[in-house]
């Protein structure tokens, strides 16, 4: 006997039957979305084309969507019109402002960071490659490429894009850029050619290596640390005599005519604080915690070599830089001396700071307590007595052959003779006035 339900039951269709066997879900043949997005379906000049219409913080974004997309940017910034896109070469004049608002430094500078995005996953050695071969048609890169390099933002823009580029990196990948750039531009054997030739010989190549130290290596803005890192590898290859030379060439006084190094200023006569701004600021680099590659001891060798340089320096330029250098490198620049038994020569340059004081008018009771630090160093009463003693004889020698001076009537167009002996007076009398204060002042307090 049959039952009614069952033969009214509707049939079920074969198709839906195996399609259960299979087990498969409705969808699943569907392709698998692609790493670039919507562009799959752009044809790649047209997705170039698309990039011609963002910034380069844009793209740079964009690099980070997928590895893919960076593949397709890292080849699009090498063909031509990538190239006219980022490459921007009109360095000899600031441009005006574009669609993102930059100037040619912020532009280089997001080009570096579009370029530290597309490479970061490739060993330091290919990244460097590709930046160059990005780069290696911009002339005005290159140490000798620029026809006008003193007018020129070209090694200014180098550098803040080398900065943005090796932001983070590690040492070990920082010892490698220098590497490759040191040979690159075959700097070992140019600056072995202008600190072994005669200072000056060479004017154009010392211009040259000052440019791209500056404006490449030592890159205006670059933290401390860093800024100690690229001096340390610029200077730690050669012998100190070419250190204070280079450092020279690096940071020393320019001619505002022509960019050329001054290689007399500091032999002629007494210079300003301008002159002197650019060495002080180094060695107070070099003597930071920052440059762990350099001792006390180093530094002060190196200043010592630089007051030679490219001979002996007029005694009031040495104060000078000292001052400038600040209190720590000038309190254990003296106290070497003190140390070493150079008392003569020790109490010279204090009288010497202490007219740098009076000119440059600077507190006078700093040159008080300065001498005071110092004459704790000695390990002897007699010792720090000695020291006293040349200075006051140090003062009454120097009056005495400006006094001299002034009366047998060697003057010059700006009568410097009479005006050293009234700035020297003057600084004398600030100094023992000072030391009366301090002495007066004590003597109230005990009593």
């Amino acid at each position: 006997m049959t039952s009614s339900s069952g033969s009214s039951r509707p049939p079920v269709p074969r198709q839906r039957r195996s399609r259960r066997r299979s087990g498969r879900t409705p969808g699943r043949d569907s392709p698998a979305p692609s790493a670039l997005g919507d562009f799959q379906t752009l044809p790649l000049e047209i997705f170039q084309m698309v990039l011609n219409y963002l910034s380069v913080k844009d793209i740079s974004m964009l690099s980070m969507v997928s590895k893919t997309i960076s593949g397709r940017l890292i080849n699009y910034i090498c063909t031509s019109s990538g190239s006219r896109r980022l490459l921007l070469q009109d360095f000899h004049q600031e441009l005006p402002a574009r669609r993102e608002g930059a100037s040619i430094l912020e532009h280089y500078r997001a080009l570096g960071l579009l370029l530290k995005r597309c490479t970061l996953l490739l060993p330091t050695r290919d990244r460097l490659k590709y930046v160059h071969k990005v780069l290696s048609g911009v002339s005005c890169f290159k140490l000798n490429g620029c026809a006008s390099p003193l007018h020129c933002l070209g090694l200014q823009c180098y550098g803040v894009f080398l900065q943005i580029l090796t932001a983070g990196w590690d040492e070990l990948e920082c010892h490698r850029v220098f590497n490759f750039l040191w040979e690159l531009s075959n700097l070992a054997r140019k600056v072995q050619t202008v600190v072994s030739s005669k200072p000056g010989s060479a004017r154009r190549l010392e211009l040259r290596i000052r440019l791209f130290c500056r404006g490449v290596l030592l890159s205006p803005g670059s933290r401390r640390s860093d800024s100690a890192f690229w001096l340390t590898r610029i200077l730690k290859p050669w012998p100190m005599v070419n250190q204070a030379r280079l450092l020279y060439i690096i940071f020393g006084p320019v001619s505002s005519r022509d960019g050329h190094v001054v290689w007399q200023k500091m032999i002629e006569g007494p210079t300003d604080e301008t002159s002197l701004k650019g060495l002080a600021d180094a060695i107070k680099l070099l003597y930071g915690t920052e440059a762990r590659e350099w001792t006390a001891d180093d530094v002060i060798s190196l200043v010592d070599e630089l007051s030679v340089v490219p001979q002996e320096w007029l005694m009031e330029n040495n104060a000078r830089l000292l001052l400038l250098s600040g209190n720590s490198i000038c309190f254990t620049f003296m106290a070497s001396k003190a140390v070493n038994g150079r008392a003569v020569e020790l109490a010279r340059l204090m009288v010497f700071m202490v007219l740098v004081c009076e000119k440059d008018l600077y507190c006078m009771d700093w040159a008080v307590k300065m001498m005071q630090k110092v004459c704790k160093v000695f390990s002897t009463p007699w010792e720090r007595n000695n020291f006293l003693q040349c200075l006051e004889n140090s003062f009454a020698r120097m009056l005495t052959d400006l006094l001299q001076a002034v009366l047998a009537g060697e003057r010059d167009e700006e009568d410097s003779s009479f005006l050293n002996l009234f700035h020297l007076m003057n600084a004398q009398a600030n100094f023992h006035k000072e030391i009366l204060y301090m002495a007066m002042g004590s003597s109230s307090s005990s009593s």
